[in-house]
């Protein structure tokens, strides 16, 4: 048996929890990066929201994901989302520099604060409550999850080539 100098230290919780993630967010920029510009009015039906609006949710993401580490709680009814946007580059742009903040606080979280308690709420009812480790799980990659399938199947809709997601597209066979 070797020893080595160096302690080897454990990996942190995030990194175990959320080892899943820069897998996830790479997935969702290969979608975003498809997306057709000038397109951002077309929606499937009257009920669904338009591709723009749709594309930038997801776009947002992994900013909110962060905005889950670097506050307390967070009010949707008083949140200033970005503009609509209707480019790829735009979408990636806004999407990497989420990325960049959640990946950072992430890497600097401790056990510690990944339980404290952390809320959404709209107009000061909550909507969502938990330690900050099950928050990020149910909005960062789930939620995110869950809308890229929706960004997927506009794209199916309107002839766009949908990327490999978790294996190989019927575009990309």
């Amino acid at each position: 048996m070797t020893t080595s100098t160096q302690e080897q230290r454990p990996e942190s919780r995030a990194a175990l929890l959320f080892a899943d993630v820069p897998d996830e967010f790479a997935t969702t920029r290969r979608l975003l990066e498809r997306y057709p510009d000038g397109k951002g009015e077309w929606r499937p039906d009257p009920k669904s929201r338009t591709l723009g609006e749709l594309a930038s949710h997801v776009a947002d993401m992994s900013g909110l994901g962060a905005a889950v580490l670097e506050t307390d709680t967070l009010d949707a009814s008083q949140e200033s989302r970005g503009p609509r946007l209707d480019s790829a580059r735009a979408l990636v742009a806004r999407f990497d520099e989420g990325v960049a903040r959640v990946a950072a606080d992430l890497q600097s979280a401790s056990d510690e604060a990944l339980e404290q308690p952390w809320s959404l709420v709209f107009n000061g009812h909550p909507v969502l409550s938990g330690s900050r480790r099950s928050v990020l799980r149910r909005l960062l990659v789930s939620h995110m999850i869950h809308h890229r399938a929706q960004l997927a199947t506009y794209y199916r809709a309107l002839g766009i080539s949908v990327p490999s997601i978790y294996g190989p597209s019927a575009d990309e066979r």
